[in-house]
């Protein structure tokens, strides 16, 4: 069975276009969603990312397998939010932007 979270960094590859900005859109180091798509070439027995230069190029096949992703996190997304409605509970994604001085000075106080 394929692991979602392996997918998750594929299809973050897939949207941001390099695994720095995966990595940082996911807030894991570069090195973990290296390794995180390494399993998953391991896993289904492809090549899922080709270097290319500095960077890396998505094949055929990762891009297929990086849309079935992006549909399983839908389908889970959609799944925690109706349980969490069940509750009363308030779901969803909350993105918060700030400059660096200001998320040290007021982030910490406000999400306390």
């Amino acid at each position: 069975m394929l692991d979602l979270q392996r997918l998750r960094a594929l299809h973050a590859v897939s949207v941001h276009g390099t695994v720095g900005a995966a990595a940082a859109a996911l807030g894991y180091t570069p090195s973990a969603v290296s390794q995180q798509i390494a399993k998953l070439e391991r896993e289904t027995r492809t090549v899922l990312l080709e270097r290319e230069g500095r960077g890396v190029r998505l094949t055929d096949e990762a891009h297929q397998l990086a849309a079935t992703a992006r549909e399983l996190m839908a389908i889970v997304e959609r799944a925690e939010t109706g349980l969490e409605e069940r509750r009363g509970v308030p779901a969803g994604r909350l993105t918060i932007a700030a400059f660096a001085s200001a998320a040290r000075g007021l982030l910490p106080a406000t999400l306390a």
